[in-house]
């Protein structure tokens, strides 16, 4: 093997090992940040630049619940279960400098706006046979009825929250 490959090989490797090395920590904490490099742009335009930053959460799924029997039924309550999602809301920092509409100095407008949990169940589906359970007072066999079917709601919970605020210097 050349030491070119060699080289290349061991620079591949480094990077799919720092590569999962950061992704445990950030796994760790439901979010990844995301931060916006712009001090290139602020040295070449020689000029102050919006400083950006967000925090994009990870989805985890969770346990579905199962389905219920219940007597007098051929299926279960919850055929196809409703399955719990939980994660955030993407987070936004960001600081844009204001120039003074009277002067050389800078004023900032701030936004933050951090993440916040998200609650959320996928939709379910409930149906029944259109027969009843076997009965003993008609040899054993079911008796006809309607069909049913429903499904259930999805649902969404969180509280989402945000700051902006202006102020002197950047």
């Amino acid at each position: 093997m050349k030491p070119t490959t060699r080289g290349t090989l061991a620079a591949v490797v480094t990077g799919v090992a720092a590569t999962v090395g950061a992704a445990g920590p950030a796994a760790a904490a439901g979010t990844v940040p995301v931060p916006v490099p712009l001090g290139g742009v602020s040295k070449a335009l020689h000029m102050e630049v919006p400083r950006l930053g967000a925090e994009l959460p990870l989805l985890t799924p969770g346990a579905p619940d199962g389905p219920r029997y219940v007597t007098g039924r051929l299926l279960p309550d919850r055929t196809l279960p409703q399955v719990p999602l939980s994660s955030g809301l993407p987070g936004l920092d960001a600081r844009a400098p204001l120039p003074h509409v009277l002067g050389d100095g800078f004023d900032h407008l701030d936004v933050v706006a951090p993440t916040s949990d998200v609650r959320a169940l996928a939709p379910g589906l409930s149906v029944d046979a259109p027969l009843t359970a076997p009965r003993g007072d008609n040899l054993g066999l079911p008796d006809a009825k309607l069909p049913q079917a429903g499904v259930l709601a999805p649902v969404l919970r969180t509280v989402a929250g945000a700051n902006v605020d202006t102020g002197s210097g950047l």
